[in-house]
């Protein structure tokens, strides 16, 4: 079983160890150390980066991902490729990547104050943690969740972060640790638990890596909120990426308003103000819509009424080169509410289309003829016995698929 380094000394960035097993993994090769500071993906916290070096040439390979062996116990880190100098029973000098190491003790200790903030606040349990690349989620056990209870929960956290409280490692059995207020005892633990404990605000058994003092955390901003199966989650980040991230969102924010031409705190009222117009304009435009398609049925028919069809019923077939489904849908449906009348439009476009429809009581099916088709052009679509609509791969296919649609109405 590797020792890990970091359970007690979480700042230990560099350390001397002895290569137990090599494992090739494709193209890569699984390295087990003796003993190690790299942390393994576990517990909601993602793993270090970093090298492993030669100590004699001090030549260097990435450690590219840290896994736990569940088995052996053992930390396994992934390399690119094996060296020579990288062999069982080598000495090799590890070196944790510092900046990646202090994002995750910021995030990790982030969580731990947030969590004990929603807690204490509200009494809204921590169900599961998750650190990403970008940002963090914790999901809280409860259905519901106020902007006013994050604001409130980012306020105290930020507080316990501003007091500079010492963040220190302590180790219990889990009789004792019930005895000690510990804000969450994990089932499966049998004999010692690590503890962490943020001076008389949080306790908490936790095996990553933390910050020495609240204040190094740098801040912690609450995102969005979503509702998940457990309950509520909230996207958080803290410190370095609280600060890149308030940077983006007050560049967005920047950039909005001068579209607007306003200040970025007026960019939801601008934002809004922007789409009540353009949803009036859809409401004005589908209403000339509706005149135009109104006024060309009316014109279709007068004219099929020149040329009825043996069974006496009115006929339009047209193909619309330039319209769109939307269209030629509602042209369809003024042509068979004017009159008895059967209607097989086409359009072309960036989708070309058709749609076939009858006055109901017509003895057509024009879900039977649309179907047959769609089999011919090997397309989709549907409908019922007096509409239906299906695509068409191309212009000149809907075209012509019309035309021989409309040679089988009698």
């Amino acid at each position: 079983m590797t020792e890990r380094l970091y359970y007690t000394d979480p700042s230990l960035l560099e350390f001397d160890a002895t290569v137990r097993a090599l494992q090739p993994r494709g193209s890569e090769v699984a390295v087990s150390l003796d003993r190690s500071a790299f942390y393994p993906t576990s517990g909601g916290q993602i793993f270090d980066t970093g090298w492993l070096e030669s100590p004699t040439d001090h030549s260097r390979l990435a450690v590219k991902q840290v896994e736990e062996d569940e088995q052996t116990g053992d930390v396994v880190h992934l390399v690119d490729t094996a060296a020579d100098w990288l062999i069982a029973g080598a000495q090799v000098r590890g070196q944790v990547d510092p900046h990646r190491r202090r994002d995750h003790m910021q995030q990790h200790s982030g969580q731990h104050v947030l969590s004990a903030a929603f807690e204490r606040l509200y009494h809204f349990a921590t169900v599961s943690f998750h650190m990403g690349d970008d940002a963090c989620t914790i999901d809280l056990a409860t259905d519901k969740l106020t902007a006013q209870q994050m604001e409130a929960a980012e306020r105290l956290a930020n507080e316990i972060v501003a007091g500079d409280r010492p963040v220190e490692i302590r180790f219990a059995t889990p009789d004792e640790a019930r005895t000690m207020g510990v804000r969450k005892i994990p089932p499966a633990v049998r004999d010692s638990l690590r503890l962490i404990d943020i001076r008389d605000f949080d306790l908490n058994a936790c095996g990553g890596t933390h910050v020495h003092s609240t204040g190094q955390i740098g801040g912690i901003l609450l995102r969005k909120p979503e509702k998940v199966k457990q309950g509520m989650r909230i996207e958080f980040v803290c410190g370095l990426r609280a600060v890149s991230t308030a940077r983006r969102d007050f560049q967005a924010l920047t950039e909005a308003a001068s579209v607007f031409s306003a200040q970025i705190w007026e960019v939801p009222q601008q934002a809004r103000k922007s789409l009540d117009e353009i949803k009036a304009a859809q409401k004005s435009q589908h209403r000339l819509l509706e005149e135009v398609a109104e006024l060309q049925a009316a014109d279709r028919l007068r004219v099929a009424a020149e040329q009825p069809t043996g069974s006496g019923q009115k006929l339009v077939v047209e193909f619309f080169a330039e319209r769109d489904l939307n269209f030629i849908k509602l042209m369809a449906q003024k042509l068979v509410r004017l009159d008895k009348a059967v209607a097989l439009l086409a359009c072309g476009g960036a989708q070309p289309a058709m749609v076939f429809a009858q006055t109901p009581g017509l003895p057509n099916d024009m879900g039977a003829l649309m179907k047959t088709t769609l089999q011919k052009l090997g397309t989709r679509g549907g409908g019922t016995r007096d509409m239906a609509q299906g695509g068409a791969p191309d212009a000149a296919s809907a075209e012509h698929a019309l035309r021989e649609a409309a040679s089988t109405i009698g």
